[in-house]
């Protein structure tokens, strides 16, 4: 058998050159594609890291808000429930003025009539007692022993000044302040 003519071996190494050539070529841009590959990866480590960090940071921040919300909210609570007593003490004193206002209302209302009571019992205190004309007489009396006979009702409490209200005792300053049990 005979060799590879000249011309084959020349064909053949230049065939053999271009794929060396190809090769060389082909690891160039895998070279470079790796490279690439490899700075695409840790840029987006970096990324990664660096929206991980953002994310911690927002996450932070929002647990502060958040804090911040219920200790607002807790206080905002402790004030309503303080406002929400202070209306409930409004009330019942509203409820306890409007009753003594309707009281006071009607004793307006009845003043002149009291007036003129007052005045009759105080013209009936200066009467004095009933001078007699006679002896007294033995008759059948309904009243006790030792009670004096008038011609008119008795009233037992005609001459005490326990119930009589004078011009002095209507001007006491003790009586204006503790009607009805407030100040005046």
């Amino acid at each position: 058998m005979s060799g590879p003519s000249p011309v084959q071996i020349r064909e053949a190494n230049a065939h053999l050159a271009a794929v060396h050539r190809r090769a060389a070529e082909l690891e160039a841009r895998l070279g470079a594609a790796e490279r690439t590959v490899r700075e695409q990866a840790e840029s987006l480590i970096r990324k990664d890291e660096q929206l991980r960090g953002a994310l911690r940071e927002l996450g932070r921040a929002k647990d502060r808000e958040i804090a911040d919300l219920q200790e607002k909210l807790f206080s905002s609570e402790g004030t309503v429930q303080k406002l929400l007593t202070v209306i409930q003490e409004k009330d019942a004193l509203i409820v306890q003025l409007k009753h003594r206002s309707e009281l006071l209302h009607k004793i307006c209302q009845r003043r002149p009539l009291l007036d003129g009571l007052l005045a009759y019992m105080a013209e009936g205190e200066q009467l004095g007692p009933l001078a007699r004309s006679g002896p007294p007489s033995v008759s059948s009396s309904p009243l006790p022993d030792g009670a004096p006979e008038t011609d008119g009702p008795t009233c037992p409490l005609s001459n005490s000044q326990a119930f009589s209200l004078s011009e002095d005792d209507l001007d006491d300053k003790d009586l204006d302040q503790t009607m009805f049990g407030t100040t005046v």
